[in-house]
């Protein structure tokens, strides 16, 4: 190879310099091109009947490897080129710079496209998506701190390129002490988030499209990403909180190991009606309703007051959306059965039964000093 360089220099000595280096970082150039194209046809054709992670892979890598095989070529053109010592190294280390991040981007599309893959095996939309909330949480809160790990590193090697972060390592080793409680003190925020990130994504407090009640507020786990979390509200609303907020306060999970729940309908009555009617009734309308997974049904009188006796009714459904519907399907439906057969059960205060025997009275006659009808 030395041998090849220097005759190449001595054939080409009677042109000027830069000429000579324009030339030949121009052919590196073009030849990189011509690698990468021929390379990534090479690539394609051997994954076409490969897993989908691999030709996802070779497909999205695309631009990278264009970038790593360019900085490869132009690297050996500056060698071959007639620079001068100090425009070699500075040429060689912008190349070795660029390098560095097409490997922590290649490394990151990886990574990403990994975990695209594995996540299609579990759907969200399932009935039943308690394993396919656990499996997506971990994955996702994984790759952004696997990412955030990648990036972190990507610049330490670029800043290790450089002599005199290599020259003064040792001293900053020595003062790392004093440096390590000043930059933990400043970023205490970020590594709160950070370290509150991995405990959630070991225990798990909450999930994707997990339903909460938090701050007053019911909405379902949107999105948690390195720093916070997104919970979409019911009215579409977006409240955004810090991932700390979940390991230090206290908040509700309607869905944290299964997503059917039991609700709740109270509805206050007059003592006179039976209980047994109202309850055959709620039993018939659970059975004639989708929303219903046929497994708790129930009618109680759970408080006798003043005027009127409090019945729950209970009944389940497979998630927080048709648990709220079912409850309302169920009191408009027991309120119009009330309304139709017992009308005369409904609340009422007792005054007005007094008063109306009060008027009836007014009205009648008064014949010979003696009420009459």
């Amino acid at each position: 190879m030395e041998r090849f360089i220097q005759e190449f220099r001595n054939d080409t000595a009677w042109l000027p310099d830069w000429l000579v280096s324009c030339g030949v970082m121009a052919v590196a150039f073009l030849i990189g091109l011509a690698i990468q194209r021929f390379g990534f046809r090479f690539l394609t054709r051997l994954v076409e009947n490969k897993d989908l992670f691999w030709r996802s892979l070779v497909s999205r890598t695309r631009r990278p490897m264009r970038l790593a095989i360019l900085t490869w070529t132009l690297s050996l053109g500056a060698t071959i080129a007639p620079l001068s010592a100090g425009q070699a190294e500075v040429i060689r280390h912008l190349l070795l710079l660029g390098f560095i991040i097409v490997v922590g981007w290649m490394v990151k599309i990886a990574l990403h496209v990994w975990m695209i893959v594995y996540l299609r095996r579990f759907k969200l939309d399932a009935e039943d998506n308690l394993l396919a909330r656990t499996h997506v949480t971990q994955s996702r809160i994984a790759e952004r701190i696997a990412s955030f790990m990648i990036v972190a590193i990507t610049i330490a090697a670029m800043l290790m390129t450089f002599p005199a972060v290599q020259q003064y390592g040792v001293s900053l080793l020595a003062s790392a002490g004093v440096a390590g409680v000043v930059l933990g003190l400043a970023l205490q925020p970020v590594l709160k988030n950070i370290f509150a990130g991995i405990q959630l994504a070991i225990t798990q407090p909450i999930r994707i499209d997990d339903a909460l009640i938090v701050e007053g507020e019911w909405g379902n786990v949107e999105e948690i990403t390195s720093t916070y979390v997104v919970v979409k509200l019911w009215d579409w609303r977006r409240m955004i909180l810090p991932l700390s907020y979940f390991m230090e306060k206290p908040f509700q999970n309607w869905t944290r190991d299964s997503t059917a729940l039991i609700g709740t309908v109270m509805i206050y009555l007059d003592y006179s009606v039976p209980v047994n009617a109202v309850r055959r009734k709620v039993e018939e309308i659970a059975a004639a309703s989708k929303l219903w997974d046929k497994r708790v049904v129930a009618a109680q009188v759970t408080d006798f007051r003043e005027n009127v006796m409090e019945i729950r009714i209970l009944v389940s459904a497979s998630n927080a959306p048709r648990t709220f519907d079912l409850r309302c399907e169920v009191r408009e439906k027991i309120i119009d059965f009330i309304q139709r057969e017992y009308p005369a059960s409904l609340p009422r205060v007792r005054a007005e039964g007094a008063a109306s025997s009060v008027r009836a009275a007014a009205g009648k006659t008064v014949r010979h000093g003696v009420l009459q009808p």
